[in-house]
C-alpha cells in the first residue's frame, strides 16, 4: 500500500510542478515585495494547513519576514507592504474565504494556496472562492484521497503534505528572487 502511495503522492507533485510553474513564480515575486520591503508576509492555515504555519514561522528554515496573520490584534494593523499567504484544503473553505476577503477588503495582496474543484458550484459565476480572492492562486491538485481501497472507497487525503510540498517549492523560489536582488 505503501508504494501505491507513494506513486500516486508522486503524481500530484509532477502535476503540480509541470502545471503551476508560472503560479510559483507569480507568487514569489507578490512576497517578495513585502520582503525587500517593510513588509511582513502573514501565513494563515486553515485546520490541518497549520502545519505550513509552523513551517513558515518556526520551522528549520523559516520564510523570510513571516509571521502568523493569528497574531494580530486587528486586521486594520497591516499596511499596503504587508502580503498574506492562505493555505487550505479546498478554495471553497469558509474560513479561507471569510479571511481572504477581509485582507482584500483592507487592500492586502494574497498568495492562496489550495484545491480549485471543477466543475462545481466554484465555478459558478459570482461565488467567491480563495482562488478568485487571490491575487496569485495555486492548486494543490489533489481531490481525492489517493488509495482506492477494496470496497470501492479510497483513503489517503495527504493535503497537509501535499501543503508543504507548495510551500517549499514557493520559498525556495522566493529564495531565488531575493538573492538576485541582492
Amino acid at each position: 500500500m505503501l508504494k501505491i502511495f507513494t506513486t500516486q503522492l508522486q503524481g500530484v507533485f509532477n502535476r503540480i510542478g509541470s502545471s503551476e510553474e508560472f503560479a510559483f513564480e507569480d507568487a514569489a515575486r507578490l512576497l517578495a515585495q513585502a520582503a525587500v520591503g517593510d513588509g511582513r508576509i502573514y501565513v494563515h492555515g486553515v485546520k490541518e494547513m497549520k502545519a505550513v504555519e509552523a513551517e513558515a514561522t518556526t520551522g528549520a528554515e523559516p520564510l523570510m519576514s513571516a509571521t502568523l496573520l493569528s497574531d494580530l490584534e486587528s486586521y486594520h494593523d497591516l499596511t499596503d507592504t504587508d502580503r498574506a499567504l492562505i493555505v487550505s484544503r479546498f478554495s471553497s473553505d469558509e474560513e479561507a474565504i471569510i479571511t481572504a476577503k477581509a485582507l482584500k477588503e483592507l487592500g492586502i495582496e494574497i498568495v492562496g494556496i489550495s484545491t480549485v474543484m471543477e466543475p462545481s458550484i466554484e465555478s459558478a459565476e459570482g461565488v467567491e472562492t480563495l482562488e478568485s480572492l487571490s491575487d496569485v492562486h495555486i492548486d494543490l491538485k489533489l481531490k481525492k484521497p489517493l488509495i482506492p481501497g477494496d470496497d470501492g472507497e479510497r483513503f489517503g487525503f495527504p493535503a497537509s503534505m501535499v501543503a508543504l510540498y507548495v510551500y517549499h517549492g514557493l520559498a525556495f523560489t522566493l529564495k531565488e528572487i531575493l538573492e538576485e536582488q541582492e
